[in-house]
């Protein structure tokens, strides 16, 4: 299969996942508020598919290109994914585009006050997303700049995509158009995809709150996720090009993503679940169950 072929096919995965933010938006067409029972077992369900599709897909296949040893490509790759995180985090963390957020009333809505910030980077009570901002504001500099900033926070999903398609084309997969696409990065996909619906909601409620339009909502929620193609299109490219270092890859975007689920998912849940019945570890442990099940076919992988 040509290397054009297999970016395209890469990309439009990764588009899928950013797409997939907005349908965090889309329930609002239909009901003015969302539960936060819901939206913790949503959190629990990303959660739980995030970590099993991490340690039995890819941290395993990562052991199956780990020459014989101790796996030290996939350790490094691990340590390496992790760092990320927490680095980009702090980055983000003492992001400051000039300005707190303080905004009386727009159509009849109160809008909240406190310091913006990116999606993914602190819990309700910080302020609304930066995202959701700009676009209520409709700053197309802003825009561009918060880009940017959301291409540091996305970049471990659009990576973990990539690195799941390391097999593409390869016999054994999954014929999808008539190409073979590796199970493994069917799973991520899906996994990625759902993880960004509840991300796609925690943009759309301040929005809604601002007043905003169901179609902006959408919008601010799709932008948000919109570096990941972009980054899976890029690890692809270098696990294609550099074989060698797939256990890294592997090890790479496993930390991410189950350092991501545990200083990430698994607050920003109970953060809005606060108000629940046992804050809402009910509803996490259901939906974590439900998410690690629904990936068990990742065992025979």
């Amino acid at each position: 299969m040509a290397l054009a072929e297999n970016l395209v096919i890469v990309f439009v995965a990764g588009l899928l996942t950013a797409l997939a933010t907005g349908l965090g938006a889309v329930p609002f067409f239909f009901v003015e508020d969302f539960s936060d029972r819901w939206n913790v077992g949503l959190w629990g369900i990303a959660s739980g598919i995030m970590v099993t599709v991490s340690v039995f897909g890819l941290i395993d296949e990562g052991l199956a290109y780990a020459s014989g040893g101790v796996p030290t490509l996939l350790i490094g790759g691990l340590l390496a994914g992790v760092a990320l995180v927490e680095i980009s985090d702090r980055v983000l963390g003492n992001v400051d585009l000039g300005e707190s957020v303080e905004h009386d009333r727009i159509d009849g809505h109160d809008k909240g006050e406190g310091k913006a910030r990116p999606n993914g980077s602190g819990h309700d009570d910080d302020g609304p997303p930066l995202e959701a901002v700009a676009f209520a504001d409709g700053d197309l500099k802003k825009l561009v700049l918060i880009l940017g900033i959301l291409t540091v926070h996305s970049f471990p999903e659009g990576v973990a995509v990539g690195v799941s398609f390391a097999e593409l084309g390869f016999e054994g997969g999954l014929s999808i158009l008539g190409f073979s696409i590796p199970l493994l990065a069917v799973f991520m996909t899906v996994a990625i995809s759902i993880h960004n619906i509840p991300e796609g909601t925690a943009i759309a409620i301040p929005m809604r709150a601002m007043g905003l339009s169901n179609w902006r909502m959408v919008g601010a929620a799709v932008f948000s996720s919109l570096p990941q193609p972009v980054g899976a299109v890029i690890a692809f490219v270098f696990v294609s090009w550099a074989e060698t270092f797939l256990p890294f890859g592997f090890g790479f975007a496993a930390g991410a993503m189950v350092y991501l689920v545990a200083t990430e998912f698994i607050p920003e849940a109970l953060s809005t679940g606060a108000q629940l019945p046992n804050h809402g570890r009910n509803e996490l442990l259901v939906g974590f169950t439900a998410g690690a099940v629904a990936m068990l076919p990742v065992l025979v992988i």
